[in-house]
């Protein structure tokens, strides 16, 4: 699928961010707590804590995890004007709103109107599509669903990225039923091959166990999340950075050490110590430290080889590189004890 950016000018980026600012002012107030994406003093690490409390505290023994296909390409620009007209009534800001919504992009040289979508590449962008999410599913869910089920259930969304936790099969597979309809009303729609439901949890690692088996994984916010256990052999969640976010790292610093080949040892050090902080920051997790040892010692293999390509003369042996301050790459530690 093709995705376009609508790059707005340097005058309506300043108008966005002030009508971003309003609309933020007004639904803080309406938006739920297990909402944590887009929001001002929330993060992701609050979304995979209060993950992490549910599957240890809670009933739980199935995840519904959930991708909606093209998401910010398919929102109804009627539903959604709807929505924000239920909150705001200044014309003036309704107008600006369906006029960023139809903004054309600019593609091989030709303006296409937006018929669905919203403008992703302003500072509209995340405010339109949480408040979308908002009333498609956290309301519904909230209002609509709970009443139905039988057991506990708990929903976690960080944008459009989201997990359900239910106690019972049953009111997952009704859940998976309800939400398809719901989805297909605001024109949205479930990708089948990121969409599913797995035993999941300390009873079901129980459950399992009795036949040999073990629960599957799932993945959330970058994280595998998996049934593992602590050292006292109790249950415990394990969340480990998942292939396709360490694949991604890695690519980024292989572009990286291609495109600044000529940069001095030490300051090619400087960043790539960035880098990997920035990587450390965010996952830096209990259990994670195997696998950010494993991404360091790729970057050193990277940076090795990158310099062994630029120096004919000098082989750069091992023992002389691990004996060398301007070679030296911070090690990961634990930075969040708490999520």
């Amino acid at each position: 699928m093709h995705f376009a950016l609508t790059v707005p000018t340097v005058e309506d980026r300043l108008v966005q961010r002030a009508v971003a600012r309003i609309l933020e002012a007004i639904y803080e107030q309406d938006f739920l707590p297990f909402s944590y994406g887009f929001r001002p003093g929330r993060n992701p690490h609050q979304a995979l804590r209060a993950l992490r409390s549910h599957i240890i505290a809670g009933k739980v023994r199935y995840i519904f995890e959930a991708d909606i296909r093209g998401y910010f390409n398919h929102i109804n620009h009627e539903w959604m004007m709807k929505m924000i007209s239920q909150r705001v009534a200044d014309p003036v800001i309704l107008k600006l709103i369906g006029k960023w919504l139809k903004a054309g992009v600019m593609e091989n040289g030709v303006v296409r109107r937006n018929e669905e979508g919203s403008p992703q590449g302003g500072p509209i962008s995340p405010i339109l599509a949480n408040i979308y999410l908002h009333y498609v599913l956290d309301l519904w869910f909230e209002k609509r669903c709970k009443k139905w089920f039988q057991g506990e259930v708990y929903l976690v969304r960080f944008a459009d990225d989201y997990t359900v936790c239910f106690q019972y099969k049953r009111d997952a597979e009704n859940f998976e039923t309800l939400l398809r309809e719901r989805m297909r009303k605001f024109g949205l729609e479930l990708a089948e091959e990121k969409t599913r439901l797995i035993h999941f949890g300390r009873f079901a690692r129980e459950e399992m166990a009795k036949y040999g088996e073990k629960p599957e994984t799932f993945d959330f916010l970058g994280f595998k999340h998996v049934c593992g256990v602590d050292s006292k052999g109790k249950f415990a969640l394990v969340r480990i950075p998942t292939v396709k976010s360490c694949r991604k790292f890695l690519d980024r610093v292989h572009e990286w050490l291609k495109k600044h080949n000529h940069w001095k040892r030490r300051d090619q050090q400087r960043h790539l110590r960035q880098m990997l902080n920035g990587f450390y920051q965010y996952f830096s997790l209990h259990h994670c430290e195997p696998k950010l040892e494993f991404i360091r010692s790729q970057v050193r293999l990277q940076w090795i080889r990158s310099l062994r390509r630029r120096s004919q003369r000098h082989r750069l042996y091992w023992s002389y590189l691990t004996n060398s301050k301007w070679f030296e790459l911070p090690y990961p530690k634990l930075l969040h004890p708490d999520v």
